[in-house]
């Protein structure tokens, strides 16, 4: 990790091109909700990325991490972001940490941000990175996401940031009554959907939020590893 200083410098440098982005990439396709453009707007991408990818951080795209592993796009993160419906006094879990920046983002708009990566070496990595940059109500675990997080639980959002073939079955008894499970399901790339499920009165009310491309939710409910 690069000291405090370097930080401030490369922060500086970035600023206007986290706005361009929102601007021309996040306001020009719909994405709306203030507190989430806000939040968008508040969390410096490059940090979550490799000093190799840094200059591409503000592109609307997946750029590679550690671990063969992928940062979402910033159009992705600010939709599922917004299509949660958060109004800042949620408790939130996240399925698939990262780098870090969707809780990240997630920490601006939620009272607390529960993240669970299955790979050890990026949960730690993570950690490091939430922790030097101030993210204190981030809170980060390397489990199978697929299980959830009884521990944590309920909640009132839970995001899944892979694909599943179907909703995990422990997802929905961990959400609070009114809260939303935000995923992608899909059997592969090209029939991917993002759902958005609704718990009200002990059911689930599903609604489909359009295409998109994720890699695969691996765990016992989900994808086997390769």
């Amino acid at each position: 990790m690069s000291s405090d200083s370097e930080f401030v410098q490369s922060d500086n440098n970035f600023v206007t091109a986290r706005q361009t982005m929102i601007e021309e990439q996040l306001r020009q396709r719909d994405i709306a909700d203030p507190r989430v453009l806000d939040a968008i707007g508040r969390v410096p991408r490059e940090y979550f990325v490799s000093p190799e990818s840094q200059r591409f951080a503000y592109n609307d795209s997946a750029l590679p991490i550690d671990c063969h592993q992928t940062i979402s796009q910033p159009y992705t993160v600010a939709f599922m972001c917004a299509a949660a419906q958060l109004t800042g006094t949620e408790t939130v879990l996240e399925i698939g940490t990262g780098s870090g920046y969707g809780a990240a983002v997630l920490s601006h708009l939620a009272r607390e941000v529960h993240t669970v990566e299955r790979i050890p070496e990026l949960a730690i990595q993570a950690t490091e990175r939430l922790q030097r940059l101030g993210y204190d109500n981030v809170h980060v675990y390397t489990d199978d996401g697929t299980l959830g997080l009884p521990q944590a639980a309920p909640f009132d959002a839970i995001i899944v940031t892979a694909a599943a073939e179907q909703l995990p079955e422990p997802y929905q008894e961990q959400l609070n009554e009114k809260g939303r499970i935000i995923i992608p399901l899909g059997s592969d790339s090209t029939g991917q959907r993002m759902y958005r499920f609704t718990l009200r009165n002990g059911k689930l009310l599903e609604e489909v939020l359009g295409a998109f491309v994720f890699v695969p939710l691996i765990g016992k409910f989900g994808h086997r590893p390769e």
